[in-house]
């Protein structure tokens, strides 16, 4: 059966998210087999965990101390101009509680965040980060405390990032593509957002959140949750709101709205939100896996077909990024 005949026969009906254990892909048919369980993750639901990542523990435990203390801070301290996202519309750095309000249903987003780019751990001679203001190259602003959290940030940064590098291999296989066929499109157009959400005790019904009901607008995402703190949902076709429980170990993986619209929706982005009732402070780590800017998306070939004819127009990844940033902010 083609990408589009099972996408169509894909109910999205789902009350769990897949597990995948992704730590034998040393051999090709081992990654081909790995491409299959994600395949059907993807169409039916657009969420699923791995499990033997390989991102070290001390590396987990680093970022996650330094963002402990910073977002400990006095807010004059964080929310200096040099560090303050907006400053420069470059969206790199700190971002105060309800600087958003991504669910226009809704009165504000309830979380704090640093945002940094693509950084690299020894400065090149070619290095464009600069080039053009572009959100996805643009310099990253670092705190003057606490100690270490550069360093700890670009760890987690750099070894994400190669998680996202063997996934997007897999992502390739699995709609019938060559292996390397994203290589020389997703080379450093990642975000990654380290996330405080305070504990939340208003009424459930005051339109405030962690973060209100959205889809993610870039290619997928990789989601470190702290354990032992529920507070992401994932929306099912039947309306309901399932739980993505913080399963100690994993990485949840999700298909964004860029991947979703390369794929003629073949890809599933599902709307999630995140609502911290836990009585104590939620720490998470998004890295957000983009396009390159100088690429131009449209709906791949294998995803097409005369019963489900491309459904996009062909959209350059820069110009989409900047607008639905605007839209976010």
């Amino acid at each position: 059966m083609s990408l589009p005949e099972t996408a169509t026969s894909m109910s999205g009906a789902f009350d769990s998210i897949p597990i995948i254990d992704v730590g034998h892909a040393s051999t090709h048919e081992e990654r081909v087999a790995l491409a299959q369980q994600i395949r059907d993750a993807c169409m039916n639901v657009g969420f699923f965990y791995i499990t033997n990542h390989g991102i070290p523990e001390e590396t987990i435990n680093n970022i996650l101390s330094a963002m402990q203390a910073y977002f400990n801070l006095p807010v004059e301290t964080k929310v200096e101009s040099k560090l303050y996202h907006r400053q420069g519309g470059h969206y790199r750095g700190y971002g105060p509680l309800f600087d958003s309000n991504i669910d226009p249903a809704n009165r504000g987003d309830l979380y704090e965040s640093f945002v940094i780019g693509w950084e690299e751990r020894l400065r090149r001679e070619d290095d464009d980060k600069k080039a053009d203001n572009n959100p996805t190259t643009t310099e990253n602003p670092w705190p003057s405390e606490p100690a270490g959290f550069r360093e700890a940030f670009t760890n987690y940064y750099q070894a994400a990032f190669d998680v996202g590098k063997f996934l997007h291999h897999l992502f390739a296989l699995a709609l019938d593509l060559p292996e390397s066929y994203f290589d020389d499109k997703l080379k450093r157009s990642a975000t990654m957002r380290g996330l405080h959400y305070p504990p939340q005790t208003g009424p459930e019904d005051d339109r405030i959140m962690g973060i209100g009901a959205h889809a993610d607008f870039e290619c997928f995402t990789i989601l470190w949750q702290e354990p032992g703190i529920q507070a992401l949902q994932i929306l099912n076709s039947k309306n309901q709101w399932i739980n993505v429980a913080p399963i100690p170990g994993t990485l949840v993986i999700n298909i964004g709205d860029m991947l979703s619209r390369w794929t003629n929706d073949v890809f599933r982005s599902t709307v999630h939100r995140a609502i911290n009732r836990s009585g104590v402070r939620r720490y998470s780590i998004a890295l957000f896996i983009g396009v390159d800017a100088h690429v131009d998306v449209e709906p791949l070939p294998s995803c097409v077909s005369p019963d489900r004819p491309a459904k996009y127009e062909i959209i350059n990844a820069r110009q989409y990024v900047r607008k639905r940033l605007r839209e976010m902010y």
